[in-house]
């Protein structure tokens, strides 16, 4: 009698079969652990993309659509199902789990040495959150672009002015803008780039519109230097050298942070808001 006939009726696996089972079992271990890798990736290029999370972004919008003139309000009707600046300044983070929006990962922030202004820095090839604002821009200029290219980059350019004053985001390329400063808020783990994401501004406990109508009874548009994205990016980066240089590794944030902090982020939130709105009106309404 055949002897692997034997090993089936004991309830053995073949020889030749257990070979395929091993190494079946091993390919399956190997695609497992590319796709846990592929898995931590995404969480980590993730986690550094989010500024001001969506309460922080939404306010800004609301602010923006209290600066719209008429006609660019009309414009952005046209482009948008939803009109609503504040709806749509979470949408690029909303779209991130889609595949074809990876490769515009870059365009969230940038990286430059602390020392040295944007213009006379390094360009990514990938882009980077200035090039990206003026490459919609132009497209949004554009009669000729199709209807929903103009809704794709009408939302993303509202989504990047946010981002844009978030100081983290123009943070440096080695601790992934803060997120690798590794702190306590409260007495919990966190890290830098999230407080100023969310923590500070949750802490307020405020929706996005009541944020938005308090920023805009504490300040005045008046106050605020509109400039160019050139600019804004200089300014943020004076800013993140601030804040980099009150933090450390390990330390321990809560009252006193926010404090000394909240007046910043909500000028910031207000900024963004207003110089959305210029932006806009310079581009639907000439």
């Amino acid at each position: 009698m055949d002897s692997h006939l034997i090993g089936e009726k004991n309830g053995e696996i073949p020889g030749r079969m257990s070979f395929i089972v091993a190494r079946n079992v091993e390919e399956i271990n190997l695609r497992l652990k590319k796709m846990i890798n592929k898995f931590i990736c995404l969480v980590l290029m993730f986690s550094f993309l989010f500024p001001w999370g969506k309460t922080g972004h939404r306010a800004s919008g609301e602010i923006a659509e209290n600066y719209l003139t008429d006609k660019t309000r009309l414009e952005i009707k046209k482009i948008l199902k939803d009109p609503s600046l504040a709806v749509a300044s979470t949408w690029a983070d909303e779209m991130r789990s889609n595949p074809d929006f990876r490769k515009y990962s870059a365009w969230h922030y940038v990286n430059m040495p602390y020392n040295v202004r944007y213009v006379d820095s390094k360009k990514s090839s990938k882009g980077d959150v200035v090039q990206a604002i003026k490459i919609c821009k132009k497209n949004l200029k554009d009669s000729n672009i199709s209807p929903e290219d103009k809704a794709f980059y009408l939302r993303f350019l509202v989504h990047l002015v946010g981002d844009i004053h978030q100081p983290l985001h123009v943070g440096r390329a080695e601790d992934r803008g803060g997120n690798d400063i590794k702190v306590k808020w409260f007495g919990n783990d966190t890290n830098l780039h999230r407080v100023w994401d969310t923590h500070i501004i949750d802490d307020f406990q405020m929706s996005y519109t009541e944020l938005a109508k308090h920023l805009h009874n504490n300040f005045s548009a008046d106050d605020i230097k509109l400039m160019t994205e050139d600019e804004w990016i200089d300014e943020s980066q004076k800013l993140v050298n601030k804040v980099y240089s009150e933090v450390k590794n390990k330390d321990s944030l809560g009252y006193t942070y926010i404090y000394e902090n909240f007046d910043l982020v909500k000028l910031q939130l207000f900024t963004a808001g207003i110089r959305l709105a210029d932006t806009l009106n310079d581009i639907f309404d000439e």
